[in-house]
């Protein structure tokens, strides 16, 4: 898929499209799109090239109808389009600003101002062309992490090998990979060593080494060694796929800067033109003759006229969700985008959020009298625990792997977020959950194992903080000025453990999920605005209940990935902090933009009103303002954007 993005007179449109797929081995190369690959662009070099030879024909004394007759190509050229577009919309009863600029373009040439006319018609189709190439950059951008998956793949069979289309593809395939070749589905590696690029999944600048055990992402480029990957996830469901329905999401939203625009863009429009014809009918009226006020009149519905507002707001936030994708952060609209930058304080969860999501089991404590060993205590609970996704259950299942443990099938599995599993293991019913700690300062998070209702023993885990986790929390600290919340449903001493590691003070442990909603609820109503940060299915409460809510998304749930405004692909809490600066530059140039904006139709209109403001020059003037809107938001796709985002250390 490929993402295309339109601006022409001040409209945005986002569309997606198929996009071409790379040959096998061969790396997807972002494009860059040249200014005559647009058909703005040729209509208007077509438009430009026949007024500058209606304008060498009227130099050189040739006959009036050839001048007039280039002259006419050129508004052909240059008008065809937004006329019809125009047209289209007035049956709906909507009223596009861009049919003022044609008919201020047609007035002027019936009472003889064709050279004036087609100057209009040609800077404005120029403009239009620059806006067009602009934002096509932003697409070119963004092509990157949409024209990655390919679209076969090479699955390892009983009788051998065979080429099957990607969405074939079922769980527990395996995949061969060979060296310079896409991965075709996200999995585990199986055997092999090499190294992969996956830069424009996760933001990595440098190809990460993967051995067996490690995680792969579909869409991104082996290196030299040859793979075996076991898909581990539906085709549909891959991280790429994801990308795609993001982005695809984020084109259908619209910020509520760009909402409240568009509610009194018609208003306005409709008050431009009841404006133009008071400006052309009472100086008439006085006495001034037909072709002054009726020039007046044009150059007023063009000056008036609010391309520049009605493109302000769009461009600064789909370069910032650009931008974003590029390092690893997928925000899902441009409301989400928005509300990243209103954001004063800041909650975060601890497992996986915090620390590095991947804890592991240091003790099997069985009780004295219950039959059981340590092997067979964490057989049991590893059997209870293996159907369920949460970091802790992986852990006790990855430790009775290592010791070589059968686990026991089950039945009748239930997960109460918060609290722990219930499954039917051999015909007892046992309960893997929160259990309080033996140590309390020992920082270990502690779960407790039932049977038939009766404790049978205790598991310890530890996790591991992120390496980035001090510098991401002071980095919330400097943005919101207040330093994070922890919230957790962990118990207090393992908490006060990563709270103290991290430079946080205020700890709230022990949390069940709808305490985790009251917590954030609760800062909601001192008057801040949240961000909650978690990745849990015991999260996506509190990250529906945040202002804004951001979801670890290598690790994170499916639930959690949904309920989440942004999600980051890319394992680095520093991401956090970085998106909410870019997201915070982005609204100030929205406001930079409504000022340019406000003050170019300001200036220009009172010009117009008071004194004589000439037609070429106000088309100059009216057409300079709506492009450097653009070209301002725009600056959001250079990378030193992101990089002026991203936490300082301290």
């Amino acid at each position: 898929m490929s993402l295309h993005v339109f601006l022409y007179g001040g409209r945005v449109s986002v569309t997606l499209a198929p996009a071409p797929q790379p040959s096998a081995g061969v790396p997807a190369q972002p494009r860059r799109t040249r200014l005559l690959a647009l058909p703005e662009a040729r209509w208007a070099l077509a438009a430009l090239m026949a007024f500058l030879a209606g304008l060498a024909a009227d130099l050189g004394g040739l006959p009036q109808w050839t001048a007039g007759g280039l002259y006419a190509v050129a508004y052909v050229c240059s008008g065809w389009e937004p006329a019809l577009e125009g047209l289209r919309a007035l049956r709906g009863r909507t009223l596009d600003v861009d049919l003022l600029m044609i008919v201020a373009a047609l007035g002027a040439a019936a009472i003889g101002q064709v050279l004036d006319g087609a100057l209009l018609i040609v800077i404005f189709a120029a403009s239009g062309a620059l806006e067009a190439l602009a934002t096509a950059r932003t697409a070119d951008s963004v092509r990157g992490l949409l024209d990655l998956a390919p679209t076969t793949a090479t699955r390892v069979t009983a009788g051998g090998e065979e080429t099957v289309p990607t969405a074939a593809l079922a769980l527990g395939d395996v995949l061969l990979v060979r060296p310079g070749e896409r991965i075709g589905a996200d999995g585990t590696v199986l055997d092999g060593i090499s190294e992969a690029d996956q830069a424009t999944i996760t933001g990595e600048p440098l190809p990460v080494v993967k051995r067996p055990g490690d995680d792969v992402f579909a869409g991104t480029l082996n290196g030299t060694g040859a793979l075996r990957v076991r898909v581990g996830r539906d085709p549909a469901d891959s991280v790429i796929a994801r990308i795609v329905a993001l982005v695809e999401e984020a084109s259908r939203t619209k910020a509520p800067t760009q909402l409240f625009i568009e509610k009194i863009e018609q208003r306005y429009a409709a008050g431009v033109v009841a404006a133009t014809l008071a400006v052309f009918g009472i100086p008439l009226a006085l006495g001034e003759n037909l072709t002054d006020a009726l020039l007046r009149a044009m150059t007023f519905m063009i000056v008036a006229s609010p391309c520049a507002v009605v493109l302000a707001t769009m461009p600064p936030l789909l370069s910032a969700i650009a931008n974003a994708g590029r390092h690893g952060v997928l925000v899902k609209s441009a409301v989400a985008m928005e509300r990243l930058g209103e954001i004063d304080a800041a909650a975060l969860d601890k497992t996986g959020t915090l620390t590095e999501g991947t804890p592991e089991v240091t003790a099997v404590r069985p009780l004295p009298g219950r039959g059981l060993d340590e092997d067979a205590l964490l057989a049991l609970a590893a059997s209870a625990e293996h159907p369920s996704e949460h970091p802790l259950a992986r852990a006790v299942v990855a430790a009775a792997h290592a010791r070589g443990l059968p686990l026991a099938p089950v039945t009748d599995f239930t997960a109460a977020p918060g609290r722990g599993i219930t499954a039917t293991v051999h015909g007892a019913v046992v309960t893997v959950g929160r259990a309080d700690p033996a140590d309390p300062d020992h920082g270990e998070t502690v779960v407790g194992v039932t049977r038939d209702g009766t404790p049978v023993g205790t598991l310890a885990l530890t996790d591991r903080l992120r390496p980035d986790a001090p510098a991401a929390a002071s980095a919330l600290t400097d943005l919101t000025a207040t330093a994070p919340v922890l919230l957790t449903g962990d118990h207090h001493g393992a908490a006060t453990r990563v709270a103290a590691a991290t430079g946080l003070t205020d700890v709230r442990a022990g949390l069940l999920p709808e305490d985790k909603v009251n917590a954030v609820r609760d800062l909601q109503a001192t008057g801040r605005k949240v961000l909650f940060v978690g990745d849990g299915v015991n999260d996506a409460p509190a990250l529906a209940a945040a202002h804004a809510g951001v979801a670890m998304g290598r690790a994170g749930s499916d639930l959690a990935l949904e309920t989440a405004d942004a999600v980051v692909v890319r394992d680095e809490l520093a991401a956090v902090p970085a998106v909410v600066r870019l997201s915070r530059t982005a609204r100030r140039l929205v406001t930079q933009n409504l000022v340019i904006a406000g003050t170019a139709i300001t200036g220009l209109v009172l010009w117009d009103l008071l004194g004589h403001l000439p037609l070429p020059l106000g088309v100059a003037g009216h057409e300079g303002s709506t492009v450097l809107v653009g070209l301002n938001g725009l600056r959001l796709l250079r990378a030193s954007a992101w990089r002026s985002g991203q936490p300082q250390d301290r």
